[in-house]
């Protein structure tokens, strides 16, 4: 029998694709592929009420690189990076119940942003990702409006849960948020990472502690 984490999340957020990489590591270490992420939609262009900037994202992706991440973000184009994200929250969502192949669809989206480079607004991008799936993907209009309702209902259910921000994933004993890093910035506004061992441990070990 397998087990469900949720996160709440961006597809745009370099903070979420670092740390699901990790934790993705750490249940292969683990050998608990019977723990299944359930990446749910934390759509920050309307949370915020505006899309993404690319010049941020890549500011917060160089910083990520130079002081806790210099293996990762290996071919991230700020130029690639998309108007919108919810095209490829879409493409995820049309996973439905298929918690394994949404799990799937999560990573490689991000994998598609932020290390190959490709712009995940892209319906090309998204159509070669869907049919290495064998996915019914047919991108237009009427589909995304359809999925965008999903969106919309995961970020409603994140908000009566008390998302703060992307990645914010939930155990069985409460919430935590961006818990393999502490952020922060200086007096400057300068992005300070730093790698948070502790609260990394103690996240995965409430997220592991089923057998």
């Amino acid at each position: 029998m397998s087990a469900t984490l949720e996160v709440f999340a961006d597809v745009g957020c370099p903070f979420t694709h670092l740390g699901l990489l990790r934790l993705v590591e750490e249940r292969q270490r683990r050998e608990r592929a019977d723990v299944v992420l359930r990446v749910r939609a934390w759509p920050l262009e309307l949370v915020n009420g505006r899309p993404l900037d690319a010049e941020f994202i890549a500011e917060e992706v160089d910083d990520l690189r130079a002081q806790v991440a210099p293996g990762a973000f290996a071919n991230f184009q700020q130029s690639a990076f998309p108007n919108s994200t919810l095209p490829a929250m879409c493409l995820v969502a049309a996973a439905g119940d298929n918690l394994e192949l949404a799990e799937t669809l999560s990573l490689e989206v991000r994998t598609a942003l932020f290390e190959d480079g490709l712009n995940v607004a892209n319906p090309d991008v998204l159509a070669a990702i869907a049919a290495r799936h064998q996915m019914r993907w047919k991108g237009d209009t009427d589909q995304l409006a359809e999925l965008t309702e999903v969106i919309h209902d995961d970020w409603e259910e994140g908000r009566r849960r008390g998302v703060i921000g992307s990645p914010h994933f939930f155990t069985p004993s409460g919430g935590f948020f961006c818990p393999a890093l502490d952020v922060g910035r200086d007096h400057q506004g300068h992005l300070k990472v730093h790698e948070d061992p502790e609260g990394f441990e103690s996240f995965v070990a409430e997220v592991f502690s089923h057998p």
